[in-house]
């Protein structure tokens, strides 16, 4: 499993990745930001999950730096110890919420995922 960035022939990264990058740009390679760690911009805790999601839920929007650019992604946190300004990494899980829970068929998508580990 990766934690998919994109990169577009202007350089830019982003994650998502999309099909066209800002200005149109074309995208020339895929990068697993799994390999590289990142700095808490921002942290919460939500005690009000949606179904199946642990409680409290811990969520932080992280920043990497993939040679040179800037790339933001959020995502859950292992813990709630954390602080802004933190380095995490993201480690892959088998589920991010409980399968049987919500209205959705358990089988009709994936539920693994990164969370993200402050190192």
């Amino acid at each position: 499993m990766t934690l998919e960035a994109t990169r577009y022939d202007d350089g830019t990264v982003t994650y998502p990745g999309h099909p066209r990058g800002p200005d149109g740009a074309e995208p020339v390679e895929t990068i697993d930001l799994s390999e590289y760690t990142a700095e808490v911009v921002t942290w919460t805790t939500s005690t009000a999950t949606p179904p199946g999601v642990r409680e409290p839920n811990h969520l932080a929007i992280v920043e990497f730096d993939v040679e040179g650019e800037s790339v933001r992604a959020i995502g859950q946190l292992t813990t709630g110890d954390i602080e802004t300004g933190d380095e995490v990494r993201p480690v892959s899980v088998d589920e991010l919420r409980e399968p049987g829970a919500g209205i959705r068929e358990p089988e009709s998508q994936a539920w693994d995922g990164y969370r993200f580990e402050p190192l």
